[in-house]
Parts: structure tokens; C-alpha cells; sequence
């Protein structure tokens, strides 16, 4: 039922003014360096559920205002391709097999040469992956972040925020209620938020817990009926 609900008011795009830093300010700031040239190496690692994915999309889609630019995951990263970009983002490279550890290494070496810029990201930083040497010295190369998950209290006052620009006033168990019961990545709660907020406009009524409770019963109940 909840997909049903997020069917509804699909996550924002991923830019890096919707990012919620919390502790990761410094990564951030180091993304928007790397587009103004001031550095040509970023990887960032973390946790899944972080907000690494989060970053290197929204890169890109910066990126892709000034110069050609793409964001590949480790299941498609076309690596002939990228060779042809100016900015490339690669996200989970420690699942990339041995041949596309060397296409990696050998693009890495390709954009330093020509001035371009790779972000990457991993669940540990470049030293600690099983990736070959040579590729972990490439990516631990340039600046290397730890991405934080956003503590609770993080991501209630950014939901407070978020609602307060939509003129909405968020009481604290429907905050608890969205993060107990919905994914906790922040694209999903803003989303969450967003489709109550068009619920409660078109019931007429204030966001409320009960009106969550409800705005989901009604989809589940639509949902079975289809």
C-alpha cells in the first residue's frame, strides 16, 4: 500500500539542492568542486541508504548543464561510453568484475590526462575494497568522504522544513509514523509527505497521523479492487 502511495508523488530528482547534508556538508561542498574544476577525483562510501546515490545522480544532472556527463551502478557501467564524457559517476564499484576493473583503471588514467571528472562511491573506502591495487590507488587518488546516514532527529527537521514550505504544520507521531513504516531515505519520506499533502487538500482536511492511516487504507482498498 505504501507503493501505492509513493505511485503517487514519485521521489524528487536527485539534485544537490535537495541533498540533506546533516554531517556531509564537506562531501557535498567537494561535488560542487569538482565541478568547478577544482578538484578531478571525488569517491564517497558509506552505508547503503546513506545518500551516496543520491549524490553522485544529482552530480551528474549538474554536471550535464555545463559538459556531457552520466551516472552508471556497477550493473551497467558502458565504460566504451564513458570514455567519450567529460564527467562520469560510478556508483558501487566494488562489484565491478575483473575486466571492468581494468576498463576503470585504464578511464581513470583517460580523464586525469584530459581534465575530466570521476565520482565514485563504495560501501568502504578505496584501501579496504577488492578491487585490484592499481584501481584502488587510482580512486583513493583524489578526495576521499565518508558519507553519514542522517540520524533521526536529522531527518525529522528536514520533513518539518519540507512541510513547512508546503505550508504544513507535521505533529510528531506522524513524523515517527513515516519513519517507522516507509523506506527512510529521504527521497522517500519528502515523497510520503508530498502525496498526504495532495490527500489532505483533497479531503479538505489537516495532515494528520489519522489522515495518513486513512490515505493509505483507501489506496490498499483501490488497489485490491484493480
Amino acid at each position: 500500500m505504501r507503493q501505492l502511495l509513493l505511485e503517487l508523488s514519485p521521489p524528487p530528482r536527485p539534485t544537490l539542492e535537495n541533498f540533506v547534508a546533516g554531517r556531509n556538508g564537506p562531501a557535498l561542498e567537494a561535488l560542487r568542486g569538482a565541478l568547478s574544476g577544482e578538484t578531478s577525483f571525488v569517491f564517497l562510501w558509506g552505508a547503503a541508504g546513506s545518500g551516496k546515490t543520491h549524490l553522485l545522480r544529482a552530480f551528474v544532472e549538474a554536471a550535464q548543464a555545463r559538459f556531457p556527463a552520466a551516472y552508471f551502478d556497477s550493473g551497467n557501467a558502458d565504460f566504451p561510453l564513458a570514455a567519450k564524457l567529460r564527467a562520469v559517476a560510478i556508483d558501487d564499484v566494488a562489484r565491478l568484475d575483473e575486466t571492468a576493473q581494468i576498463a576503470l583503471f585504464d578511464l581513470c588514467n583517460s580523464l586525469r590526462a584530459f581534465g575530466g571528472i570521476l565520482v565514485a562511491s563504495g560501501d568502504a573506502p578505496p584501501a579496504q575494497l577488492g578491487l585490484r591495487p592499481d584501481l584502488r590507488s587510482r580512486l583513493a587518488s583524489g578526495i576521499v568522504f565518508q558519507v553519514h546516514p542522517l540520524a533521526d532527529a536529522e531527518k525529522s527537521a528536514a520533513l518539518r522544513e519540507h512541510a513547512a514550505r508546503r505550508g504544513m504544520a507535521l505533529e510528531e507521531d506522524l513524523i515517527g509514523y513515516l519513519l517507522a513504516h516507509f523506506r527512510r531515505d529521504m527521497g522517500t519520506q519528502t515523497a510520503a509527505l508530498d502525496a498526504l499533502d495532495r490527500y489532505s487538500l483533497e479531503r479538505k482536511r489537516p495532515v494528520t497521523l489519522p489522515l495518513l492511516k486513512e490515505a493509505l487504507r483507501s489506496l490498499e482498498e483501490r488497489g485490491a479492487c484493480g
